[in-house]
């Protein structure tokens, strides 16, 4: 048997068990989170931090062209000095966030979903004041594009309760 052919029966044998468990891909036809894309309108940006996640939700969820739902969202961020020097500089930084969300059926205000994801990331201060403001302003946007991308598999992990009434 040759390597291409193994590959194509082990394949098939790991597959086999999905089908029977009923597993359908959430974006597939039959999917629950299939018709989502552009259905969400996400409530608009104050802050620089706001801006961050609802660009990535956006980009993961297009942008709501006849909505059905709506994202409301509260952003909780801070940050913690880890590395300290001998001289108290502060070298390290943990930049933590967390962000409380709900879906509402725009039709009737019906809260369908919410929920709260949590993540941090960190970044270094030993630069200069330019890299360090620099390093500052990017793990803000990673953590917002952390907890955006948490926030969509929360939801398309729940589309199967709310999507399709």
């Amino acid at each position: 048997m040759s390597l291409s052919d193994r590959r194509r029966f082990l394949t098939l044998l790991a597959a086999g068990p999905l089908a029977a468990c009923g597993f359908v891909p959430a974006y597939g036809p039959n999917g629950p989170a299939h018709g989502l894309d552009g259905k969400i309108r996400i409530d608009d940006p104050t802050t620089k931090n706001a801006f961050d996640l609802v660009g990535r939700l956006e980009e993961r969820l297009g942008r709501a062209s006849n909505p059905a739902w709506r994202l409301g969202y509260s952003i909780s961020a801070d940050q913690i000095g880890l590395g300290i020097t001998s001289s108290n500089a502060i070298t390290r930084y943990n930049v933590t966030g967390d962000v409380s969300y709900s879906l509402h059926l725009i039709s009737t205000d019906q809260t369908v979903a919410s929920g709260r994801v949590r993540n941090f990331t960190s970044y270094s201060a030993s630069g200069t004041v330019v890299s360090t403001a620099a390093s500052e302003r990017d793990a803000y946007e990673r953590l917002m594009r952390m907890l955006a991308d948490q926030i969509v598999t929360e939801l398309i992990a729940s589309a199967a309760g709310w999507a399709h009434p």
